[in-house]
């Protein structure tokens, strides 16, 4: 990979053309092709993508939209950036995803309530793993709200031959160097069936430009992916299935090895998680993060707290979900990466069973 990737990143640097250009639309191409949709709208990051999103839909004050109380702090984020109110709602303990029981329960709530407008349910793929879109879907298609799919950690999982990008009105994805496809900044894209709303993208994420260079038509933002990230982005995608493969042998070394004291991640059938984090559950974690970290092994605690109780929602006074508040208390992510050797794997697994005796 190594002779392509500096290849590629001196074809673009002598060519002069940094921003968007040949590069990202032949990258836009590939990835519309792999996920399976019409469309792919790359930008600069995945955050912008969740905002361009909502900003496209339309989605703004007064309305309500649904996110898991267990995720990263943009998915809340773009909600309120856009004037919305985000409603947290519980998610599933064995899978970590959006609990479409209790979205039901919160769509009623609101609506019972009368003050906003259910509007939108953001679902988020955590962890790598597919949140469960047929559950999520009879909710929406009933309530007739509008559906995202956070993708940002799931590039490249897919559930009965259909990938992570293809499951929401419009979806959304990060390219961040730590996600399943990386590249070596940032980066993003939401993908579309939709040719109104991927014409609408477009036009969003340069300033919200018209036919001509300064001509402006909506309030857009400036969040354009720049070429040397497709180029490194094109030469990844000839190898990221093989990566896939690898980091789910990592997975499954994990899975057939540890015997405790943590209850391993739970892929349902049907499914490929692509392993953004191989995240355990552990009473003790503390214990056990100081002994792998006496042993040189890294640790990570994805997430400490709920978005309910990041004091940036303080204001909207809404209760920690029981399952999300549970698990940030005893969640823990393992290394997994294509590249981990097996004596580190080994190590690793015996730092765990040694916990439990």
């Amino acid at each position: 990979m190594r002779d392509e990737m500096e290849k590629a990143i001196q074809r673009v640097a002598s060519s002069g053309a940094y921003i968007l250009g040949g590069e990202v639309e032949e990258l836009e191409a590939m990835l519309a092709d792999y996920v399976g949709v019409k469309h792919c709208v790359s930008c600069g990051n995945g955050t912008d993508a969740l905002l361009l999103s909502l900003l496209a839909m339309g989605v703004g004050a007064g309305d309500a939209v649904f996110v898991p109380d267990f995720t990263f702090f943009a998915t809340a984020e773009v909600v309120a950036r856009v004037g919305a109110t985000p409603i947290f709602v519980d998610v599933k303990e064995d899978t970590y995803n959006i609990d479409a029981e209790d979205l039901r329960r919160k769509v009623e709530g609101v609506r019972k309530e009368g003050v906003l407008r259910p509007r939108a349910v953001m679902a988020v793929d955590l962890f790598g793993l597919l949140a469960d879109y047929e559950a999520l879907r009879r909710v929406t298609d009933a309530e007739k709200l509008l559906l995202v799919e956070d993708g940002a950690q799931s590039f490249g999982a897919c559930r009965s031959g259909h990938r992570s990008g293809s499951f929401g009105d419009i979806s959304c994805t990060s390219f961040f160097p730590s996600k399943p496809l990386g590249c070596y900044g940032d980066g993003g894209a939401l993908f579309t069936n939709n040719d109104d709303w991927a014409a609408l993208l477009r036009s969003l994420r340069v300033h919200g430009r018209g036919g001509e260079k300064y001509e402006n038509v909506h309030i857009g933002l400036n969040s354009r992916l720049d070429a040397l990230q497709a180029a490194v982005l094109k030469v990844k995608m000839k190898f990221f299935e093989e990566e896939l493969k690898t980091v789910q042998r990592v997975a499954d070394e994990y899975t057939n090895a540890v015997v405790g004291p943590v209850v391993l991640p739970r892929v349902p059938v049907g499914y490929r998680s692509s392993w953004a984090q191989f995240t355990v559950q552990c009473r003790e974690r503390d214990l056990l993060r100081k002994q792998m970290a006496e042993k040189g092994i890294p640790t990570a605690v994805y997430y400490p707290r709920t978005m309910s109780m990041q004091p940036a929602f303080a204001a909207l006074g809404q209760p920690a979900c029981p399952t999300a508040l549970r698990l940030t208390k005893c969640v823990m992510s393992l290394p997994i990466h294509p590249y981990l050797t097996e004596a580190e794997i080994e190590d690793i697994v015996m730092t765990i069973n040694k916990c439990s005796s």
